[in-house]
């Protein structure tokens, strides 16, 4: 049976977490616990507007399917005590590569409510990476669905367990009815959701797996220079440190409704697509396949507040919304990041979609690190990657150590509460990545990017990868600002 390692959080002396404690950027209880805490008191707000967009579908769009907190919070008991059937225990890994849909949130709320860590899986892993991953968090139990884009996933998942005897629950989201499931896989409706309600003593049991904030919550696998898909550990507490940006910076809370079309299985998506919503009470509104007229009006229609994607994402919205012309009359912040932003997105996001862009700088290790702020003017968005949240900081130094002063080209290094407790079953790796401080703060994390400081406010502006770097004259050169 397959459990979560932590012992990474040996990089961080008691000390350190005790700073993140006091300072009340860690804490005892949960994402969870928030969650279980809204669907009793609030059952009758809006949780969940699942939309299906997907082009390769079979019919007309079937329409949202939405969810309250209370039917929520149900259904995360309902899918609980099914894993508990499956003699899933504290400390093992559930892993599902699925759309975004309420079937993800709630199959993720569930492996938390048994104490287990979720393991996200992109949807455009194949075979090679899905053994390699499964094999490497020995998953006892995968969900996929029967088909998505056009691919079945579903015959993926049958061919993959077939090389891993112990995984030992295929299960399947979505199979039509006269067809028959793949070799070796289980209906997800059938085990799942084919069951009464959780009963008095099921919930006793659950309530008694509770995860405790320094306990291992997921498990996301990036791709890297080492070969291998690296498997970044995070507990509830690095978690929600990287979640809290919006809230904290932004100013958002229970009566706004987020949107999300970045894959929930990346880090983006699970943060503030799934962690921020579920903990504060949100509404969150899913789409499966990025579209950008439905994007416009989903967000009119729903009422969204705020959305995080890529800088392409705007640059489709923008587009669409100018052949549609919606109101978007409470759109407020999109969060941008993955590629720098040109001043005239920055404008018309605001002229056209209503919306402020807030640039951000992060990674799969370690959630949001920088972002600029509400009313920062165009040429701060657009040449700026953002200054630290203040739980997290930041430095630019010399390939031998030494700070950088503000506009020279350097290897950007983070630290932090939201950091990374390191990588799945290779401490090896996440130990190449540290370096020593002078101080009782703990060590820093290379990120393998380079970045300049900001002589004006002290913030970043990424340059590219390490790797991409050229030395002319004595000088360091990045590749990207060539480009």
């Amino acid at each position: 049976m397959g459990s979560t390692d932590t012992s990474a959080h040996g990089s961080l002396s008691e000390v350190v977490r005790d700073r993140y404690h006091q300072a009340g950027w860690w804490r005892e209880s949960t994402v969870l616990d928030d969650f279980l805490a809204v669907a009793a008191a609030r059952p009758d707000a809006p949780a969940i507007v699942s939309y299906r967009v997907d082009p390769n579908r079979t019919g007309p769009a079937p329409a949202p399917h939405r969810l309250t907190y209370g039917e929520l919070g149900e259904l995360v008991d309902r899918c609980a005590v099914a894993l508990l059937d499956l003699g899933v225990e504290s400390g093992d890994v559930v892993s599902m590569q699925l759309p975004n849909s309420w079937e993800f949130v709630a199959l993720a709320l569930a492996a938390a409510r048994v104490g287990a860590a979720v393991n996200p899986l992109v949807p455009i892993l194949r075979h090679r990476e899905l053994s390699f991953i499964l094999g490497r968090t020995a998953s006892r139990v995968c969900v996929m669905p029967h088909m998505f884009r056009g691919y079945p996933h579903g015959q993926l998942l049958s061919d993959v367990a077939k090389d891993l005897p112990q995984l030992e629950h295929a299960f399947v989201v979505g199979s039509p009815d006269e067809t028959p499931l793949p070799a070796g896989t289980e209906s997800f409706e059938a085990h799942f959701l084919g069951r009464t309600a959780a009963d008095p003593e099921q919930i006793a049991t659950l309530d008694a797996r509770r995860p405790k904030g320094d306990d291992v919550a997921e498990i996301q696998f990036t791709s890297g220079t080492t070969g291998e898909p690296k498997g970044v550990v995070h507990s509830w507490n690095t978690v929600w440190s990287a979640a809290r940006v919006w809230p904290e910076v932004l100013g958002l809370g229970a009566g706004d409704v987020a949107f999300m079309a970045s894959t929930l299985a990346h880090q983006t998506g699970f943060l503030y697509g799934v962690i921020v919503p579920m903990s504060m009470g949100m509404t969150v509104v899913f789409q499966d396949v990025w579209d950008p007229a439905e994007f416009i009006r989903i967000c009119d229609r729903e009422r969204v507040t705020y959305t995080v994607g890529a800088t392409p994402f705007v640059l489709d919205a923008v587009a669409a919304q100018r052949d549609i012309g919606a109101s978007l009359e409470t759109l407020r912040y999109f969060g941008c990041g993955g590629a720098p932003i040109p001043p005239h997105l920055v404008a018309a996001s605001q002229e056209v979609l209503g919306a402020e862009l807030i640039a951000v700088w992060g990674m799969t290790e370690n959630g949001i690190v920088t972002c600029t702020r509400p009313g920062d003017p165009v040429e701060v968005v657009s040449d700026s990657d953002g200054t630290p949240v203040p739980w997290m900081e930041i430095r630019v130094v010399s390939p031998d150590g030494v700070e950088l002063s503000p506009g020279e080209v350097g290897h950007l290094q983070v630290r932090g509460a939201s950091q990374t407790l390191g990588y799945f079953q290779r401490p090896d790796l996440y130990q190449d990545a540290l370096r020593p401080a002078d101080d009782d703060r703990g060590p820093w994390f290379d990120t393998g990017d380079l970045a300049r400081r900001r002589p004006e406010d002290g913030g970043i502006r990424i340059a590219g990868r390490a790797k991409d770097l050229v030395i002319r004259g004595g000088e360091n050169v990045p590749v990207v600002e060539v480009e």
